[in-house]
């Protein structure tokens, strides 16, 4: 039976809560969730990765985090998200690591896969195309153009999107999940982001997002993971990813699911990220303290 452990990873001054399971001497795999979700969204798919020997960190992110949800909505651009995440493989002693990501999650990938290529051994991205992607398509799709039309209600100052989601106790919040996620797990999600400042510091993420900002190539090894009926990310940006991952790549295609993949087939997207893993792997990571010693010693 996969035992989790609850931690508290500190980074600078903020405190995240995490969730951790499999040897700590194995490569590290941070998994990344999206919006609205939190770090157990990826317990399925830890429970698989770490029965084979990887050690998986998922962490309730910036605004998701009680002690993490600073109140200014520049706090929550991509650069200050982005540190967060290498703050986590530094407050867990290891300079490279694996990154696993689904919606906001795996566009953090993305972006931390360009800058920071010498850290990021391998990315799997799920649902979220490579960002120059996503935002060619924007200007360019219909289609994609008429999906993506909520973030600009999503990065609205006056609390428009706040109210519509706290209306009539959360049941419009509720519907985002498209009755893919369990009752249960639904009813504890609304329950954090029903706690004072978390809804708004999710909706931060999008608000304190500079659009159509290019990062250009990714050379690390890429997984992407696309489902045909995400309501929120369409066929061209998809398929498009392809030539803007000039590394290893491999995308994979789930025909008839939604994008809640981690719900829907987390047999399925574990294998896919079981191979991804093993086929790009840390090299020396056996000799886990060697690395972790180097790490500390760094200025």
């Amino acid at each position: 039976m996969t035992e989790f452990r609850k931690i508290e990873i500190s980074v600078a001054e903020l405190r995240f809560n995490a969730l951790a399971t499999g040897p700590a001497e194995g490569e590290l795999v941070l998994f990344l969730h999206g919006f609205p979700e939190f770090a157990d969204t990826w317990c399925a798919v830890m429970k698989s990765v770490a029965g084979a020997g990887f050690w998986t960190v998922a962490v309730d992110q910036r605004g998701y985090s009680e002690g993490a949800r600073p109140k200014n909505r520049s706090d929550y651009g991509v650069e200050h998200l982005l540190s967060d995440v290498r703050g986590f493989a530094d407050a867990l002693a290891r300079r490279r690591f694996h990154v696993v990501g689904h919606d906001w999650g795996a566009f953090l990938g993305w972006v931390l896969a360009a800058k920071n290529s010498d850290r990021v051994q391998s990315l799997t991205a799920i649902s979220t195309p490579h960002p120059d992607a996503f935002f060619d398509a924007i200007e360019t799709d219909e289609d994609q153009k008429k999906r993506s039309a909520y973030i600009s209600f999503f990065r609205a100052t006056d609390n428009a999107a706040e109210n519509f989601f706290q209306a009539e106790n959360y049941q419009r919040l509720r519907a985002v999940y498209q009755g893919k996620l369990p009752d249960l797990a639904v009813g504890e999600n609304i329950r954090r982001l029903a706690a004072p400042g978390a809804l708004t510091s999710a909706l931060n993420w999008y608000r304190a997002l500079v659009p159509g900002v290019r990062i250009g190539e990714v050379i690390v090894p890429t997984l992407y993971i696309w489902s045909t009926n995400d309501l929120a990310l369409g066929k061209t940006a998809a398929m498009a990813t392809e030539k803007y991952a000039t590394g290893p790549y491999r995308f994979e295609r789930f025909e008839g699911n939604s994008h809640w993949l981690l719900a829907e087939a987390p047999n399925r997207v574990s294998e896919l990220v079981l191979e991804h893993l093993r086929a790009h792997p840390i090299s020396g990571i056996r000799n886990g303290n060697r690395e972790s010693l180097l790490l500390r010693k760094k200025p």
